[in-house]
């Protein structure tokens, strides 16, 4: 679905950001213009942004953690 119809941004484009690495609106406005037209989309790209940043933490609380190895050398 297209959440920004100015700058064609769609809820996949955001979510792949998230995996990425994105995290506030500020860095999905900077990297891909969302809310930087009309503002229209501007809800709804904080809804799907807080949706997909909480899927992700998500995902990552549920990874089991890897052991540490300390290399001495």
């Amino acid at each position: 679905m297209y959440v920004c119809l100015c700058k064609g941004v769609t809820d996949k484009t955001i979510r792949a950001a998230v995996a990425d690495g994105v995290s506030s609106m500020r860095e999905l406005r900077q990297q891909y213009g969302v809310a930087t037209q009309c503002g229209c989309c501007t809800s709804c790209a904080k809804d799907v942004l807080k949706e997909a940043v909480s899927e992700r933490n998500a995902r990552f609380k549920q990874q089991p953690l890897l052991p540490m190895t300390v290399c001495y050398t």
